[in-house]
């Protein structure tokens, strides 16, 4: 399994990268990196068929864990699937910004 800094994500994000919010709804709608798109990890087999291929699939979450998971059953799948290391309390503590509101579904 893959796994990157804030820093390094932040600089493939702003390259147009592909990224899916692990975790749940409610914590997504509280706060979560620009574009990224809302998949719990109880919805991740469902979209399977909808995530790019030839390109990296970053997985983020909270802290780190769930998404590092995520990005090791991905990677099993074939995915090339690359996990956000501290997650968006990384991403946050850094002084990046979150956008609060509904989820956009990676589905």
């Amino acid at each position: 399994m893959r796994e990157v800094g804030v820093d390094a994500f932040a600089a493939d994000l702003v390259d147009g990268a592909f990224v899916i919010d692990v975790r749940e709804s409610d914590e997504y709608t509280a706060g979560h990196v620009p574009g990224a798109l809302s998949t719990p990890l109880s919805a991740l087999g469902a979209v399977l068929g909808e995530l790019p291929g030839g390109r990296p699939v970053y997985v983020i979450c909270a802290s780190g864990n769930r998404s590092a998971w995520a990005a090791e059953h991905l990677a099993a799948l074939g995915v090339d699937a690359v996990s956000v290391a501290g997650g968006t309390a990384s991403w946050a503590g850094t002084g990046r910004p979150l956008v609060r509101g509904r989820a956009a579904h990676a589905t």
